[in-house]
């Protein structure tokens, strides 16, 4: 499929609004995506969504209306300003407007939670043996160069073969 805009790019990034059973379709190339970037975002823009999202809970159902008033004392963002541009200013934000963004992630996500995808087990396993190895290997040369100061040669030799050891070993588990 050709962008929509150049008509001559491999269009890569695909975009599609549904409004009251109209379907708008836009496929454009990285270099257009890029280049209307802040009118896609105006016409496709996640503002729009979280306004639509944030409006539709009214403060009978729990929602703080001086949260959805206020603003953030750390970067002067109101709630407004965020509906409105679909980004907070700071992280201090999220404790601003809790009460308005918890029944927002809840019905965006199905919950306020986060429920997706955790680290593999085994990648968290492999970052521990990893570590050891690297710790492993820092002592292994520590312990080199006391030998070598202090002239125990034979312990030197056994030292510099187990810093080549795990230096493979640490090498091979990289790749």
């Amino acid at each position: 499929m050709t962008c929509d805009e150049c008509g001559k790019n491999k269009a890569t990034v695909h975009l599609t609004e549904i409004i009251n059973d109209q379907i708008t379709k836009l496929n454009l190339c990285e270099i257009c995506a890029k280049e209307k970037g802040s009118d896609v975002e105006q016409h496709f823009g996640i503002g729009d969504l979280l306004s639509a999202l944030s409006d539709t809970h009214a403060p009978s159902q729990g929602v703080d209306a001086p949260a959805m008033k206020g603003r953030c004392h750390h970067c002067g963002l109101t709630y407004d300003d965020f509906k409105k541009i679909g980004r907070l200013g700071c992280s201090e934000c999220y404790v601003a407007f809790k009460p308005s963004l918890v029944p927002l992630l809840k019905k965006i996500h199905g919950s306020n939670q986060h429920l997706g995808k955790s680290l593999n087990p085994q990648f968290l396993s492999d970052q521990k043996v990893s570590s050891k190895l690297h710790e492993e290997l820092e002592m292994a040369k520590q312990n080199l160069l006391k030998a070598v100061k202090g002239e125990e040669f034979e312990e030197a030799a056994s030292l510099r073969d187990k810093v080549k050891f795990l230096e493979k070993k640490i090498r091979e588990n990289k790749a």
